[in-house]
């Protein structure tokens, strides 16, 4: 296996965290309705975990606020419930088959526990990239060891390796940036 290869393999991995990271943040509350704020808010239904997306409709009728219409109407209850033990701070409001969410503006004071949350976040993602960056460095030492590579494949792979972690921590840090502003404004 050349190091191009082993590079080209370990990339799912490093999206895997990219692509995690994405999803993590989307949950960060800005002040602003989306329904990823709520989708993965786990529910006790049915005698099972279920997320709310796999239970309903959410749809943002207004910037403030969210609309959640599950497809089994005795669910209502535990999607209330679920989502007021949630810590997102939201009350919900059940309006007749559906659930209401009104999005309130957020304080200074709750806007800075979200960024600190965020950089908490960021960093999570950046220690999942050096694991991945470590495991290839493992294989690159050992295929040196077995002779398949040479000493001068090893320096030029960790120089490779070292431009494509920079990359993914640079994009990490691109979407950090955004919903830092995001959450300050």
């Amino acid at each position: 296996m050349s190091i191009a290869e082993l590079l080209k393999q370990k990339r799912p991995s490093l999206d895997a965290v990219l692509d995690f990271y994405k999803s993590d943040i989307a949950s960060i509350r800005t002040g602003r309705a989306t329904s990823s704020l709520v989708e993965d808010i786990v529910v006790d239904v049915y005698g099972q975990k279920m997320h709310i997306k796999e239970l309903s409709t959410i749809t943002v009728p207004e910037p403030k606020s969210l609309l959640i219409q599950p497809w089994d109407k005795s669910s209502v209850p535990a999607i209330e419930g679920a989502i007021r033990k949630s810590d997102l701070g939201l009350s919900p409001v059940v309006d007749g088959q559906a659930i209401r969410l009104n999005i309130p503006s957020l304080t200074e004071e709750r806007r800075k526990e979200f960024v600190k949350l965020l950089k908490q976040k960021s960093e999570e993602a950046k220690i999942k990239m050096r694991r991945v960056r470590e495991e290839i460095l493992d294989k690159v030492q050992s295929m040196e060891r077995a002779h398949e590579i040479r000493e001068d494949d090893k320096f030029k792979a960790k120089e490779d390796l070292q431009k494509l972690i920079d990359d993914y921590n640079k994009k990490i840090g691109e979407l950090e940036a955004k919903k830092e502003a995001e959450l300050m404004s």
